[in-house]
């Protein structure tokens, strides 16, 4: 059987993140289905601490670097601390949250391991004894299955494939794994965090709810003419009160480059679909776009679609959206608003 280890870091203060928790319960069930057992091994400040916090998960055994050098995030270190932890371990099939740190750093631990590398899995299976995985490609409308000979192997998993870990804390008598960390390994120096203020973060994707806005909302309107600016306020005023994050169709975000007035709350990081990203919440509510394929397929992880648009014939109410409301956005928004409130 082979030989599971799941790989971890923590965050500023010292605790899991969400895609942490839920890598967790990946490994877990990764280790029930192979009935072998499996180890933890954490990176970051307060590693040690971390770890007793998921001391009742039922892992083997427990790793874990806590050096200043790897307090926050950086390539250089983070690879040397990965790589020392993969080597302690002495693991075949390494599993990790793919998130930026480690999707960052991970490429570089396995060439310094001799392992090989598959990022955004989706899904783990085993089938007499061998592991395969699961991820998308070409914009998510290709879903492949995979597997490997090549030991060691190290699988980055998206966020949302299984149920963040709950359980008891207690004692995981980690296993300080000493690094080296020389001067080439600190070039990179950490001068602090700028956050932005809450109104102005629009990228939520724990939110429940995705907002996606489209060009209609910077066009001419029933009365002939513009109101760019009430758009931005409803947008925004809704965003706020219900906690939701933001989306874009493409044709939006490229009048920026333009030069046309637009949204200035608004960029290409905000922009879903076929050229965009592909966002992962309960309910999407769409306005002022058309839904047609290259936007629509953005939405295929949405679990409940709306969308409002005054067009009978758009490409929502051709079976892309469970609900359509031929509707102004701007008059439905201002009542919606106004519920909230």
């Amino acid at each position: 059987m082979a030989d599971l280890f799941l790989v971890l870091h923590t965050e500023c203060d010292g605790s899991f993140s969400k895609a942490a928790l839920e890598s967790l319960s990946t490994a877990a069930d990764l280790s029930s289905k192979l009935g072998s057992a499996y180890s933890v091994g954490v990176i970051g400040a307060g590693a040690s601490a971390a770890a007793d916090a998921i001391a009742g998960c039922g892992a083997e055994k427990f790793y874990t670097v806590e050096d200043e050098a790897v307090a926050a995030p950086r390539y250089s270190s983070d690879t040397k601390a990965s790589a020392a932890l993969i080597k302690a371990a002495d693991a075949q099939i390494i599993l990790a949250p793919g998130t930026s740190r480690f999707a960052r750093c991970m490429p570089g631990a396995a060439y310094r391991t001799g392992a090989a590398v598959d990022t955004h899995i989706v899904a783990l299976a085993v089938e007499d004894g061998k592991i395969s995985a699961q991820r998308w490609y070409y914009r998510q409308r290709i879903l492949t299955t995979l597997s490997r000979a090549d030991r060691p192997w190290i699988l980055l998993v998206d966020g949302g494939v299984s149920d963040a870990w709950q359980g008891d804390a207690g004692s995981a008598g980690a296993q300080a794994v000493a690094v080296d960390f020389g001067d080439a390994d600190n070039r990179v120096v950490i001068k602090g965090v700028e956050s932005p203020a809450v109104d102005a973060q629009t990228i939520r994707p724990d939110s429940a709810i995705l907002f996606v806005a489209g060009a209609g909302w910077t066009k001419k309107q029933s009365d002939g003419e513009y109101h760019i600016g009430d758009a931005g306020v409803l947008i925004q005023g809704f965003l706020c009160k219900a906690g939701a994050s933001l989306g874009s169709s493409k044709s939006l975000v490229d009048l920026q480059s333009d030069g046309q007035e637009t949204l200035s709350f608004m960029s290409h990081m905000n922009q879903v679909g076929q050229t965009g990203s592909t966002p992962r919440h309960a309910k999407g509510l769409s306005t002022c776009c058309h839904g047609e394929e290259p936007h629509a397929v953005g939405w295929r992880f949405i679990n409940e679609r709306r969308a409002i648009n005054t067009d009978a014939n758009c490409g929502w109410a051709q079976g892309k959206a469970d609900v359509v409301y031929i509707a102004d956005a701007f008059e439905v928004m201002e009542k919606v608003n106004a519920l909230l409130s």
